[in-house]
């Protein structure tokens, strides 16, 4: 049988929908939820993300998101940065 023959049963016009996410520490969380797991408020991590100093983060929509790892990651980058004392 043909390879281009094969392949035609399993082309679709519709997208493939992804993989729902099975690791929990790729869970995507809304800004309020952000918030609460980084023990910040609202308006800083705002503020953070305007400066480009906070965690990542990404738009659904006209929603901003986060996934809990890069906090958990963004986390560990702030424990690990120099401390200065004045």
């Amino acid at each position: 049988m043909r390879d281009d023959i094969q392949m035609e049963g399993l082309m679709t016009a519709q997208p493939i929908a992804p993989r729902p996410r099975e690791n929990p520490g790729e869970e995507m969380l809304t800004l309020q939820e952000a918030c609460a797991f980084l023990r910040v408020p609202e308006g800083t991590l705002r503020y953070w993300r305007h400066l480009g100093c906070g965690p990542r983060s990404f738009k659904v929509g006209r929603h901003v998101r986060y996934w809990r790892a890069d906090l958990v990651l963004w986390l560990a980058e702030q424990a690990n940065r120099p401390q200065h004392h004045d």
